[in-house]
């Protein structure tokens, strides 16, 4: 995702890996869509969005796609971070990035899942916090991905003294965790934080893996400011819109697959336009 957690720091650490500019060449390619092969942007190591193992959801969204269009499917592989568009899509070497949030570099498809940040503690200790402004947080160690929105909320609500900010992204050989969200959860499990706010799409699934029992709530009672809640999409070159258009086709036709998946891994599946949870398609 790139929410991979909108996205981002509006849709967490992920999705903020499409910041960049297009280079001058990236700016005169043609539509480069190879027609017999499904070519993905993606961050080898960022589970549970993407991993070379082709473990996360967005591997498997991306055999959905694959399989509907009925060709072949290869990646380009680049850790998220500062110039990953510009990399992937910009320079033509691929061809889409499963999950983004969209924006000026890059165009969006129609959105296929709706997400929001939420708040993640070890099961039972804080039962029915579903709020920041909560006074029961007022004491407790939190952890939060700096330059997210839910940092902005911590500040504004004069918790900044507890609140223990992580870098958006982490490089280098000697990092203990895969991401900087699977650290915050580690640092809930072994108690050195009380509560993490993360990307829902990356706070189910780690919380779910962590070995110890957690609750996870999206946080849908928030101000309108900063936004705790995006839409998903897939992101393409601009002005590649006969492939946005197919690409939007096959989205409306796998809908109910690529929702089986997403719940598969935790992801916080929300209402495209209520903020309450998507009811299951089986329900």
């Amino acid at each position: 995702m790139l929410i991979r957690a909108s996205l981002h720091a509006a849709l967490s650490a992920l999705l903020l890996g499409t910041v960049g500019a297009r280079t001058a060449l990236a700016q005169h390619l043609p539509d480069m869509v190879t027609t017999d092969t499904l070519r993905v942007c993606s961050d080898p190591g960022n589970m549970p969005f993407s991993e070379r193992k082709a473990d996360g959801f967005e591997n498997k969204i991306a055999e959905i796609i694959a399989d509907e269009l009925k060709v072949k499917l290869r990646y380009y592989w680049l850790t998220q971070g500062p110039g990953f568009v510009r990399n992937t899509l910009g320079t033509g070497l691929c061809d889409v990035i499963i999950g983004t949030s969209g924006g000026d570099i890059i165009q969006p498809t129609n959105p296929y899942y709706r997400s929001a940040y939420v708040l993640i503690s070890r099961q039972g200790e804080l039962s029915g916090v579903t709020s920041l402004d909560d006074p029961r947080l007022k004491d407790k160690q939190i952890g939060i991905v700096a330059g997210t929105p839910p940092a902005d909320r911590i500040g504004a609500l004069g918790l900044t003294a507890q609140a223990h900010s992580y870098a958006a992204y982490s490089f280098g050989s000697d990092r203990k965790f895969q991401t900087v969200a699977a650290e915050i959860i580690a640092d809930v499990a072994s108690k050195k934080l009380d509560v993490a706010l993360l990307w829902g799409p990356a706070g189910g699934w780690l919380a779910k893996q962590s070995g110890v029992a957690m609750d996870v709530v999206p946080l849908l009672k928030e101000p309108d400011r900063p936004p705790m809640a995006f839409r998903v999409s897939m992101g393409v070159r601009q002005n590649e819109n006969d492939w946005k258009r197919t690409l939007n086709t096959v989205l409306r036709k796998r809908k109910a697959d690529i929702e089986k998946v997403l719940r598969e891994y935790h992801v916080p599946l929300l209402d495209e336009e209520e903020n309450k949870p998507l009811s299951s398609s089986a329900e």
